[in-house]
């Protein structure tokens, strides 16, 4: 199937996807939701075992398209896109294939949320990560609540979750964000992580995996639905109205907690 906003390339039993919308720094709009969900189903579908996800041009995903939510001020079409962004999550995270994220440049909101979601974090040494829904009066969805958890534990992720701050990939390390660091280009580290990975017992790995995504499928639903149910709420505060507002216009947001 052809996609606009992501490109697939398989080879073997092998498959890269590339976020594709480079001159939005890779941002999800409605239809990238929808073809990432579309093409994560395609391959949990086939004979991939190792997928690798990275981002073409200078990020990996800027995270939501602000231009969608300020195009849907009345939520018309607001549940739609939450079921295709809890589609994509859990298919990612279920998927029977070994996943990595290799992150170039920045990942920030639900981005983030994406990379989190796969079985391993890789980050180029000059990228940032972000989770930063709060600038704008929103909480993290994408199940960054859920992934931030089992990384850092809940007093940490609801400090990373309140800040809002980018984060530098080294201090994404030490804290366990990321798994990894890399330095150069991405395309030579996703080969060299591919020579290893292909050389281990893949079987067994995503047999493994599937264990615990059995086992925290249900705590990551919960998540993902009160995730919605919030961001709903959240998006008729008049803080999320400034935070929109204050980002629009550069510069800092005056919140009221209403």
């Amino acid at each position: 199937m052809k996609y606009q906003t992501v490109d697939l390339v398989t080879e073997g039993k092998t498959a890269t996807l590339y976020l594709n919308r480079v001159d939005s720094l890779n941002a999800m709009d409605v239809q990238m939701i929808q073809e990432l969900t579309n093409v994560l189903k395609e391959v949990s579908a086939s004979e991939v075992k190792l997928l690798f996800i990275t981002g073409r041009g200078r990020a990996f995903s800027a995270g939501g398209d602000l231009k969608t939510m300020l195009s849907n001020k009345d939520d018309t079409g607001f549940q739609p896109v939450m079921e295709n962004i809890k589609n994509m999550i859990v298919t990612l995270y279920t998927m029977p294939a070994v996943t990595v994220s290799l992150i170039n440049g920045a990942a920030a909101g639900l981005g983030l949320s994406l990379a989190l979601a796969c079985d391993y974090v890789m980050a180029e040494k000059q990228s940032k990560v972000a989770m930063n829904f709060i600038n704008i009066g929103l909480v993290p969805d994408g199940g960054g609540h859920f992934f931030l958890k089992k990384r850092l534990g809940e007093h940490r992720a609801k400090q990373v979750i309140w800040e809002g701050k980018s984060i530098a990939t080294n201090e994404a390390f030490q804290v366990g964000i990321v798994d990894g660091v890399y330095e150069g280009d991405t395309e030579e580290q996703l080969e060299l992580v591919k020579q290893k990975m292909e050389a281990r017992p893949l079987k067994a790995m995503i047999a493994s995996k599937l264990i615990f995504s059995k086992q925290e499928l249900p705590l990551l639903m919960d998540t993902l639905n009160l995730e919605t149910m919030n961001q709903l709420e959240m998006r008729r505060t008049e803080d999320h109205r400034e935070g929109v507002a204050a980002f629009l216009e550069k510069r800092a947001a005056q919140f009221k907690g209403e």
